[in-house]
């Protein structure tokens, strides 16, 4: 039977795995233990400790589980140094600070350049981080100058940041994406550090934009939508990454879960705390028996597609932030039982030849880019969500809680 490429892997997907006693995992019944996901994260500081010295530019994607690299940082860059700056505030190991800080320096070009809205994702894992935990003014005025890049890209007559395309040019002008509500929290550290309320006005601007045209009824959202750039007015919904327009692409809507609870946070507005929870429900809902999230929740293949792991950790990550900011037990239990499901099926342990610590990641499935690879956001919000858990009082310090 010929079978194709896209068959194997949604086969290879519904498969449940095999822990390493033997036992059959993907029902979703156990709830992480500290222990087990103490395990877990010593397994990912060995790994980042063997590989890491090695490294001298920025991971993207893995290519028959070796990293392959973007060396200006792409979209990327910044959650390379990121979970460096975490595995130093587990461990405590001074060799993950200096190659964090080189890491960090390594991205210092990409603070003045506008050319697309992924600044906070360089600069949030990064230079924030490294300002909170090290106190060095360097790391803090950088990032100030990268969020004050960032509001280059903004839109006054749609009120939303651009997402794609070059300042000045005509593709993509319209064009916001769910991803961009995690780059604003790099806004609302500018306006704390700086007291200059322009950084945060924009931000909460734009989360209202995305409130009012991405959240569906039931709580689901577009990859992207489309404005006119000229007068603001809504074109409508679209997507690069999710499987259609109307279907719900699985990591967009775990950036969402994320960014409207940063934003709750930041702000109090409860706007952005009862949307995060309407996403949060919707995604819930959606999740399979293991809780590794699919891909797209509506693709057709339903819980046979491929996974996408990276969704799931950055899920986690939204879903510890979201219980604490509504008292609602429940976030936290299915974060849990998320990050039971990673830790039980993802992890690269049975390989000799991974350089990175969560597998089964999904980047662009729509064009067969990345299918069961690792991702260095995968990784990186795998170690904050463990941290989350662990050590809730250092990461806070770490990350702004």
């Amino acid at each position: 039977m010929n079978l194709s490429r896209r068959t194997l892997l949604a086969s290879a997907a519904a498969t449940p795995l095999l822990t390493g006693t033997g036992v059959a995992l993907g029902t979703g019944e156990a709830a992480a233990s500290p222990a087990r996901l103490r395990t877990a994260l010593d397994y990912a500081l060995a790994k980042l400790g063997a590989v890491a010295p090695g490294i001298i530019s920025f991971p993207e994607i893995t290519r028959a589980e070796k990293w392959t690299y973007v060396a200006d940082g792409g979209w990327v860059g910044g959650f390379w140094p990121g979970t460096l700056w975490l595995a130093h505030l587990d461990s405590g190991d001074a060799r993950f600070r200096a190659l964090a800080e080189a890491a960090n320096d390594r991205l210092a070009p990409r603070r003045l350049d506008p050319r697309d809205h992924d600044l906070g994702f360089l600069f949030s894992p990064s230079w924030v981080t490294a300002y909170r935990l090290t106190g060095d003014a360097k790391w803090r005025d950088g990032a100030v100058e990268a969020a004050n890049t960032l509001t280059k890209r903004w839109n006054a007559a749609g009120r939303f940041i651009r997402a794609w395309g070059a300042i000045g040019t005509p593709g993509n002008a319209g064009r916001v994406i769910i991803d961009t509500m995690m780059n604003l929290d790099l806004l609302a550290f500018a306006t704390e550090q700086t007291g200059d309320s322009r950084f945060l006005d924009i931000a909460i601007a734009h989360a209202r934009t995305t409130r009012t045209h991405f959240l569906r009824a039931d709580g689901s959202t577009p990859h992207v939508f489309d404005f006119d750039p000229d007068t603001g007015a809504p074109v409508g919904q679209n997507t690069v990454q999710g499987y259609s327009p109307t279907s719900c692409w699985a990591r967009g809507q775990a950036w969402g879960i994320y960014g409207f609870t940063t934003m709750y946070r930041r702000t109090g507005l409860n706007e952005f705390r009862d949307t995060a929870r309407k996403m949060a429900d919707f995604a819930l809902d959606a999740l399979t028996p293991d809780h590794v999230p699919v891909w797209d929740y509506r693709s057709p293949l339903g819980a046979n597609d491929v996974k996408d792991s990276s969704a799931g950790a950055i899920m986690a990550c939204g879903l510890l932030d979201l219980a604490k900011a509504t008292g609602t037990d429940r976030y936290r239990d299915r974060a849990l039982r998320i990050l039971d499901g990673l830790v039980a099926t993802c992890l690269t342990t049975r390989s000799t030849r991974a350089e990175a610590v969560l597998a089964r990641g999904t980047r662009n499935r729509p064009a067969e880019d990345g299918v069961e690879v690792s991702l260095p956001y995968g990784d990186y919000y795998l170690f904050e969500a463990i941290l989350r858990v662990l050590k809730p009082a250092q990461v806070a310090k770490a990350i702004g809680l």
